[in-house]
C-alpha cells in the first residue's frame, strides 16, 4: 500500500477537512494554517504535522488523516474485475481503496472508511441506481461523497441516465485506468 504523504496540496487538505479548496487557501493566507508556497507559483503546500495541529486546534475530526490519500470505495460484484481495478488504483494512483460486493457491505464499509469517492456498479442485481444514490445522499456522514456510476455499457445515453439519477459521473467497463483516475480527480475538483 502507498505511504502517506508528508506534504499536502490545498485540494487534498480540503477533501480531508470536507471544505472547499478556497476555504483552505483562506486559512493559509490568514496564517491560521501554516505551510509554504511553491517558488514562482501561487500553489500552496501544507506539511502534514501543521495540518494535524490546525485540525486539533479547530476541533476538526482527524479520521480523514488515516492515510492522507484519496479514499475510494469500489462497489461491484465482479470480483476479478474489482481486484484488477483495486491493484491499479493502489499501485498507479496511490489511492487508499476498499471494496464491497453489495450495498449492505458498502454501507458498513463506508461508515468506517469514510471514502471521498464511491465507484458503484449500476448493474448490481436487485438494486435501483436512483434509489441507491438517494439513500447515500440522505446520510449526513456520506452526503459529501462523490459518486461515480459504473456500467457495462459504453453507450453515452446510459451515462446520461446515471448522471440524471444523481451520480457525479459515469464510466464504463472494462476499465481504462487512466480514464478512471481522471474521472475520480474530476469529481473531486481542482487539486489546488
Amino acid at each position: 500500500m502507498a505511504r502517506a504523504k508528508d506534504v499536502l496540496t490545498t485540494g487534498e487538505v480540503a477533501r480531508i477537512c470536507k471544505v472547499a479548496p478556497r476555504t483552505v487557501s483562506k486559512w493559509f493566507d490568514a496564517g491560521q494554517l501554516r505551510g509554504y508556497r511553491i517558488p514562482g507559483s501561487k500553489d500552496r503546500r501544507i506539511p502534514l504535522a501543521q495540518l494535524v495541529r490546525f485540525m486539533r486546534a479547530h476541533g476538526i475530526p482527524l479520521n480523514g488523516l488515516e492515510t492522507g490519500m484519496t479514499r475510494v470505495l469500489v462497489v461491484d460484484d465482479q470480483n476479478e474485475l474489482v481486484d484488477l481495478l483495486t491493484r491499479a488504483l493502489v499501485d498507479d494512483a496511490q489511492y487508499d481503496v476498499r471494496t464491497a460486493s453489495n450495498p449492505f457491505e458498502a454501507g458498513a464499509s463506508a461508515e468506517q472508511f469514510r471514502p471521498h469517492v464511491m465507484l458503484i456498479s449500476a448493474d448490481l442485481p436487485g438494486v435501483n441506481p436512483r434509489d441507491l444514490v438517494r439513500t447515500i445522499r440522505s446520510l449526513p456522514d456520506l452526503s459529501h461523497v462523490r459518486l461515480v456510476g459504473v456500467t457495462n455499457s459504453a453507450n453515452a445515453n446510459q451515462h446520461a441516465v446515471l448522471k440524471e439519477s444523481g451520480f457525479d459521473a459515469a464510466i464504463s467497463k472494462p476499465f481504462d485506468i487512466s480514464a478512471t483516475v481522471r474521472t475520480i480527480e474530476d469529481v473531486l475538483g481542482p487539486s489546488n
